[in-house]
């Protein structure tokens, strides 16, 4: 019974962290540079910029999507665990 209790709180542990990483990959999705103070910005079509501009923004979009990316390998990660886990018991 004792190897059943600290399994379980390892696996508490373990999905309270991953809740708390998920948390901050949300906060940091939505974080991405600021490119209208250089050259080449295209005010009216951010995405058509060019030169400096236009690489900040490309920059942008790669980084949110490694960001999504991420937090859907932690939920499968975290899903893995918690099946493994089940068929322990």
């Amino acid at each position: 019974m004792v190897e059943n209790n600290s399994l379980m709180s390892i696996l508490a542990m373990f999905i309270a962290v991953a809740i708390l990483i998920s948390l901050g990959l949300v906060i940091l999705d939505s974080s991405v540079s600021d490119c209208s103070g250089l050259e080449g910005y295209n005010s009216s079509n951010p995405s058509a910029s060019t030169g400096w501009s236009g690489s900040c923004e490309a920059n942008n979009s790669q980084i949110q999507n490694a960001w999504t990316l991420i937090s859907i390998v932690l939920i499968v990660i975290s899903a893995v665990i918690i099946l493994a886990v089940v068929k322990m018991l």
